[in-house]
């Protein structure tokens, strides 16, 4: 495998894998959750679960990276999932971190510890120079991960769908 496409590197507590459509069942329950997606549209059915699990895989393909599924280095449990997407924001591509984490699991810091081993990852390995997150204004959770890893607010602005969002960006320096 191309150094560049390998996932991010094992933290304390998570192991980084290729979503494949044997993570249909895991992932198709985290993104139905209607608690995980409450600041999406609406929470994906089955379909577009794999949908979501084929577009990772194209992006693994062009891009090198997309979103992993992380589970328990100690017991191999799902816990969601974390990666590096291209997003348009007002008309420019950067890249983004993305995560989300079982319902049951959030407040422990999986997602912090994952968004950090991304921004590393995308650092270090893939030589990214600016990562964004892009969160719904009343996320207040996904904000303090993305300040915890070192992204500052930079503007409120809206989503290629319409929708109000807030850009959290950082300059990054190997």
């Amino acid at each position: 495998m191309d150094s560049r496409r390998r996932p991010p590197v094992d933290t304390g507590r998570l192991v980084f894998a290729e979503m494949t459509a044997d993570d249909l069942g895991d992932m198709a329950a985290l993104l139905g959750d209607p608690v995980v997606m409450r600041y999406y549209p609406r929470p994906k059915d089955r379909a577009e679960a794999l949908d979501w699990i084929r577009w990772n895989e194209g992006l693994y393909r062009r891009e090198g990276f997309g979103l992993w599924v992380i589970r328990s280095r100690a017991t191999g449990e799902f816990v969601g999932d974390c990666g590096l997407t291209p997003q348009e924001v007002d008309g420019v591509v950067d890249v983004e971190v993305g995560y989300h984490v079982r319902a049951d699991l959030q407040g422990r810091g999986y997602a912090t510890e994952a968004a950090a081993a991304c921004r590393d990852h995308a650092r270090d390995r893939l030589g990214v120079d600016r990562l964004i997150a892009i969160v719904h204004p009343e996320n207040r959770p996904s904000q303090r991960v993305a300040e915890k890893i070192g992204l500052r607010f930079e503007r409120a602005t809206t989503s290629r769908s319409g929708d109000p969002v807030r850009v959290y960006a950082a300059h990054l320096s190997s």
